[in-house]
C-alpha cells in the first residue's frame, strides 16, 4: 500500500526500471501477470510432450523409418528455432504483448491438425507450425516474468517456468491414462491424436485470460519513449501513481529507427555480452540435448530400451515427471537466492553425468537392476530440473537488459532448440545401435556443460542489468538512492 506519500516522478526509462527492480512497484497484477505468463509455459510444454508417447504408434501406423521418425520429432523443434529468432527480434521490436497474443492462435490451429493429420508429411506440417508458435511464446513469456518483478528473488520465478513444464509434461500423461482405461485395446495406437488435440483447449482458455488481464511490459513501454504509457500501466498493473515529469537530460533519448535484425543479434557478440551469450547457448544446447535424449524420451525408453508395456509407458512418465520433475523444479526455485543460477547449473550437470554413466552401465536388467535403473532415471529428471534445465533459459533471459532481453532470450530458445533437434533426431537411431549404450554418448552434454561453466562463471542472478546498461550510456535513474520520505512516514 502507497499510503499517503507523493508519488515518485519518471523522467526516463531508467526511472521505470528502477521502481520495477527496488521493488517499489510490487503487487496489484504482477502476481497474476507471473501466472498467465507461466501458463504460457504450460502449453508450450503440453505441445511438446503429448507426442512423445505415441511416437512409436505413429512410426507403426505410418510405416516411418528411424529417420522420418526423427524428422516428425524433431519438426516442432525446427519451428520452435525459427520462432525463437524472429520472435525474439518482434518482441523487442513490436512489444511484449502483441506477440504474446498472436503466438496463441498457432497453438490451437497446430493442436487441432496434429490430431486430425492423415499422413506423416501433414503431421510434421503442423508440428513445426506448432513449434514456430512455442519459439515465440517461451521468450516473451519469460521476458514478462523478469520485467514485472523486482530483482531480488527474480531468478526464482523465473526459474519456475521448470516446475510448470514439468508438471505440464505430466498432465499430457494424465490425459492419456484414462484414455487408456476407456478406450477399446484396438483404438490404443490412437489414443495420441487425442492427447495432441486436447492442447487446443487449455490454449484457448490462456488466450482469453491474456486478453483479460495482460498488459504491456512497463519497463518495454518507457524504452520506446512512452513515459505515458508506462505511468498508465504501472498504475494498472500494480496499482502505483506515478507522475510523468519534464524528460532528464541526461537521459539517452529513445531511438526514433528501430535497428535491423542483425544489428541487434551482433550486439550479443559486444562487450560484456559476448561471454554471457557463449555461456547461455551452451547451457542451453547442451541441457536440452540430455533433456530430450532422457527426460522427453522417457516413453520411448520404457518400451523400448527397457521392454516394458504401454500402460507402463503411461504411468512410468507421469510419475517421474510429477515426482522428480516438478519437486526438482521446486527446489530449485527454493535455492535460487541463496546459490545462484551458475551453482545451480553446475551441480545439476554433475549429478546428470553421473546418472547417465550409471544408465549406461546397468543396461536394460531385470529385477534389483530395473529398480537401479528407475532411481537413476528418477535422479536423473529431479537434478536436470533442479538445475540445467531451468537455468539455462534463466540465463538468458536475466543477462541482458530490457531493450536487448527478447532478441537475447530468444537466442538462448534457438540454441536450446538446436540441442533438441540434435538430440530428437540422433537418439531414435544412436538407441537402435547402441541399445542402452546410447546413455554414454548422451552423457557428453552434462560433461561439456560443466566444463563451459567452469571457464566461464557468469551469474546474473544479482546484477540488475538494466541499471548496468544506463550506466554504461551516461545515464542513471534519478529516484536511485532517493528514499522515499513521505511513504516511510506512512509505515
Amino acid at each position: 500500500m502507497h499510503g499517503s506519500s507523493a508519488p515518485p516522478i519518471i523522467r526516463s526509462a531508467a526511472d521505470v526500471n528502477h521502481l520495477i527492480n527496488s521493488g517499489r512497484a510490487k503487487g496489484g497484477k504482477s502476481r497474476a501477470i507471473t501466472i498467465i505468463a507461466l501458463g504460457g509455459i504450460f502449453i508450450d510444454a503440453y505441445d511438446f510432450s503429448s507426442i512423445a508417447f505415441g511416437l512409436p504408434d505413429i512410426a507403426k501406423s505410418f510405416e516411418l523409418n528411424p529417420i522420418q521418425e526423427g524428422i516428425v520429432a524433431a519438426s516442432i523443434m525446427v519451428g520452435a528455432l525459427l520462432g525463437a529468432l524472429v520472435g525474439g527480434y518482434l518482441i523487442d521490436r513490436l512489444g511484449r504483448y502483441k506477440m504474446f497474443m498472436a503466438d496463441m492462435v498457432f497453438f490451437v490451429v497446430a493442436a487441432i491438425a496434429c490430431a486430425v493429420a492423415p499422413n506423416y508429411e501433414l503431421l510434421t506440417a503442423a508440428r513445426f507450425i506448432m513449434g514456430i508458435g512455442i519459439g515465440i511464446d517461451f521468450p516473451v513469456a519469460l521476458a514478462f516474468i523478469a520485467e514485472f518483478n523486482a530483482l531480488r528473488g527474480r531468478g526464482g520465478k523465473v526459474s519456475l517456468w521448470q516446475p510448470m513444464w514439468y508438471l505440464a509434461t505430466g498432465a499430457s500423461f494424465v490425459v492419456l491414462l484414462p484414455l487408456y482405461f476407456l478406450m477399446p485395446d484396438e483404438l490404443h495406437s490412437e489414443m495420441w491424436r487425442w492427447a495432441v488435440g486436447f492442447g487446443a483447449v487449455p490454449a484457448l482458455i490462456v488466450m482469453l485470460v491474456r486478453h483479460r488481464y495482460m498488459d504491456e511490459s512497463p519497463a518495454w513501454a518507457a524504452g520506446q519513449g512512452d513515459l505515458d504509457r508506462a505511468a498508465a500501466i504501472l498504475k494498472n498493473s500494480y496499482g502505483l501513481e506515478v507522475q510523468v515529469g519534464e524528460p532528464d537530460p541526461g537521459a539517452a533519448p529513445a531511438a526514433s529507427a528501430k535497428p535491423a535484425a542483425l544489428t541487434e543479434f551482433r550486439r550479443l557478440f559486444q562487450g560484456r555480452y559476448r561471454v554471457r551469450t557463449i555461456q547461455a547457448s551452451a547451457v542451453n544446447a547442451l541441457q536440452s540435448a540430455q533433456y530430450y535424449a532422457v527426460g522427453f524420451a522417457l516413453p520411448v525408453i520404457i518400451a523400448g530400451l527397457l521392454q516394458q508395456g504401454r500402460l507402463t509407458s503411461i504411468i512410468g512418465p507421469l510419475i517421474f515427471n510429477l515426482l522428480f520433475g516438478v519437486v526438482g523444479g521446486f527446489v530449485g526455485v527454493r535455492l535460487s537466492d541463496r546459490l545462484g543460477s551458475w551453482k545451480l547449473a553446475m551441480s545439476g550437470f554433475a549429478v546428470c553425468f553421473a546418472a547417465l554413466v550409471g544408465l549406461g552401465s546397468l543396461g536394460r536388467g531385470s529385477g534389483l537392476a530395473l529398480l537401479g535403473i528407475g532411481g537413476l532415471l528418477g535422479l536423473f529428471v529431479f537434478f536436470h530440473s533442479y538445475g540445467p534445465g531451468a537455468q539455462g533459459m534463466t540465463i538468458s533471459t536475466l543477462s541482458y537488459p530490457t531493450s536487448l532481453r527478447g532478441v537475447g532470450s530468444g537466442f538462448g530458445q534457438a540454441m536450446l532448440r538446436i540441442g533438441s533437434i540434435i538430440s530428437l533426431f540422433f537418439f531414435p537411431i544412436l538407441s537402435a545401435a547402441l541399445g542402452t549404450g546410447v546413455f554414454y554418448v548422451v552423457a557428453l552434454a552434462p560433461l561439456l556443460g560443466m566444463l563451459v561453466l567452469a571457464i566461464i562463471r557468469w551469474d546474473p542472478t544479482d546484477v540488475d542489468v538494466d541499471a548496468e546498461a544506463d550506466a554504461a550510456a551516461g545515464t542513471t535513474s534519478s529516484l536511485t538512492g532517493q528514499a522515499d520520505s513521505n511513504e516511510r512516514s506512512t509505515t
